[in-house]
């Protein structure tokens, strides 16, 4: 899981709304000058890359663009409906300016991408997904900390950017309690077991002392290249931020939530009790999965899915010469002392040696690598217990700033060493890492087809990533084969399940037990992932779909191809392309695999 990710969120439930306010003004301008040359496709995605840059600073952070780490997204209700005017005007601009039939195999592959997303955005907006600001997994309580932590802090002016996204912070505060009044008028609501920890997030920003805070973690270790002086004088603005307008905004947001929002928020879990909710979530599963599959489709594929891993996994119990059935080895998995380290430190350094062996092997299988790292690292102790497993962080070569593999230490009886490879070769290498890097580091591709995020296709290549696990030396031992289905049926377990609580009614008790039969998962890790996926409709589903897509893929190459087919070749052209649709990915490696074949 990348995570939301915290600003993917943002990213990907706004961006076809904001794609144009620069490109509104070339219309306007060239419809005053009709002599005025049309844009070309490049120098429009170009100019709105510009502007989406200076729309959603939080990106600008993450990617790595100089000049606005200073400021925070305009996360106005207001401002999001000039988003979606914005969206309109930008298909009109794309369609008028462009023809595909002038561009390029290259250009017609970037214009069917942008087209089909924003378009796919502008379908969606109809459900104000805006109007939930706010869950266990992201918002302004862990957003925030999230980017001031990433942003660079070398310099005074870095640490005067920091300043002013502090005092900023208020704004955005009173910005998602507008947010959250305006989905309580209009009945679109969270339901209220997934905000039950929210307000603690909320709390853990505002201990006593000021250095304390996450949101000043980076004034606890200034550089050495910056004066004491200058330290302390920025210090002491910092902790007056702090104690005059961040306590305030933060308590003010705490006791909103506990007492005015809480009240409000609705029994049930599924998004089809809100309005429209049967169609908003067809929408969510088709966004997630860039197909045309329905919810039905998606539950009896799950179903399926579940049946075949299942097979695999006690075919595996019996060659392990466990005397007991499947449940009865899921259980021994689930408590037996061995496969759980006693101490935070050990599971770390665990995650680290795996993240290492899987380093120097991934040369095998792939030709190139990319030159950013990552580093290992625990989830924040205030988001630990909400929070998934692991996730990882994007780096950016541009800001040069590693990626990061989150693990969770929180409650170390749900955290077994059996499930440590398949989650580390998915978050890290070659999974969300070596993929996301890649990406960042393409040469000669617009900016903005290199940040488009297809979930399917990111995270089905982290799944995939997953069944290279043989092929790179792990999954030696019973368990840690058990660990690798494990994780794969857990996949396939979400496809029943998110449509279950979100199509079929199903409550979070059937969901956790549905989880609870078929895998070995502690169940604190179960409640926390079930839990997920009534938080994020429709997400969860597209890691199979995806992974199921790019296995198709790799079957067709290999038949087709025989003795020239080369995985080095195959994992390098299809890293090449970033982050398609699955369509448009299905296309262009049958297209590969003919060239190969011609050769």
């Amino acid at each position: 899981m990348i995570e939301h990710r915290r600003y993917q969120i943002l990213k990907v439930a706004l961006i076809g709304g904001i794609l144009s306010c620069c490109t509104s003004l070339l219309h306007a301008q060239h419809l005053a000058n009709p002599h005025e040359p049309v844009p070309t496709l490049y120098e429009l995605l170009d100019s709105e890359w510009v502007y989406l840059m200076h729309e959603y600073p939080e990106w600008a952070t993450d990617v790595g663009y100089h000049g606005q780490n200073g400021r925070w997204s305009d996360q106005s209700f207001e401002a999001s409906m000039h988003r979606h005017d914005d969206m309109q005007e930008f298909l009109t601009k794309l369609r008028w300016g462009n023809r595909q039939q002038f561009l390029d195999e290259e250009g017609k592959l970037n214009f069917k991408i942008v087209t089909k997303w924003a378009n796919d955005e502008l379908n969606g907006w109809q459900f104000f997904d805006i109007l939930l600001p706010i869950s266990q997994l992201s918002g302004v309580q862990l957003d925030a900390a999230s980017t001031l932590n990433k942003q660079p802090h070398s310099t005074i002016e870095d640490y005067l950017d920091i300043l002013s996204r502090l005092r900023g912070l208020p704004k955005l505060v009173d910005q998602t309690i507008d947010l959250m009044e305006r989905g309580i008028d209009r009945k679109v609501v969270q339901p209220k077991v997934i905000m039950r920890d929210v307000p603690a997030q909320v709390k853990a920003l505002m201990p006593q002392v000021a250095m304390n805070s996450p949101l000043l973690e980076s004034f606890k270790e200034m550089p050495k290249s910056i004066s004491t002086i200058d330290q302390q004088r920025l210090i002491k603005q910092a902790e007056e931020i702090y104690a005059k307008e961040l306590v305030p905004a933060f308590s003010q947001l705490e006791s909103y939530i506990r007492s005015a929002y809480i009240p409000h928020c609705r029994e049930t879990i599924g998004l089809r009790e809100l309005p429209s909710g049967r169609d908003w979530y067809t929408w969510k599963v088709r966004h997630h999965t860039t197909t045309m599959m329905t919810p039905d489709q998606i539950y009896d594929l799950g179903v399926q899915e579940v049946d075949r891993i299942h097979k695999l996994m006690d075919s595996v119990r019996a060659s392990s010469g466990f005397s007991g059935d499947l449940t009865a080895y899921l259980d021994f998995l689930r408590h037996d002392k061995q496969f759980f380290y006693t101490d935070s430190s050990s599971l770390v350094n665990g995650y680290k040696e795996i993240a290492a062996k899987a380093n120097q092997g991934i040369p095998k299988l792939f030709g190139h690598l990319p030159l950013n790292t990552f580093e290992v690292k625990p989830i924040p102790l205030y988001a630990a217990p909400s929070a998934p497993t692991a996730y990882y962080e994007p780096g950016s070569s541009a800001a040069k700033r590693p990626g990061i593999y989150q693990v969770n230490t929180y409650d170390l009886a749900s955290r077994p060493k059996w499930e440590m490879q398949p989650l580390s070769l998915h978050e890290a290498v070659p999974g969300h890492h070596l993929q996301i890097s890649i990406a960042d580091e393409l040469e000669g591709l617009p900016e903005l087809r290199k940040r488009v995020d297809n979930t399917a296709y990111v995270e089905g290549w982290a799944l995939y990533s997953e069944s290279l696990g043989s092929e790179l030396g792990f999954y030696t031992t019973a368990a840690d084969k058990m660990g690798q289905l494990s994780y794969e049926i857990w996949r396939a377990i979400r496809l029943v399940v998110d449509v279950g609580i979100h199509w079929k009614s199903w409550t979070r008790d059937q969901a956790i037990e549905f989880f609870t039969k078929n895998v070995g998962k502690a169940s604190h890790d179960i409640e926390v992932e079930v839990d997920r996926y009534i938080a994020d409709p429709g997400q969860a589903v597209a890691y199979k779909v995806g992974e199921l897509k790019i296995k198709s893929l790799r079957s067709y190459a290999e038949k087709e191809l025989g003795t020239l087919f080369d995985i080095r070749a195959f994992h390098d052209q299809l890293l090449s392309l970033g982050s398609l649709p699955l369509d448009l990915l299905d296309r262009e490696m049958k297209v590969w695999v003919a060239k190969q074949k011609s050769k």
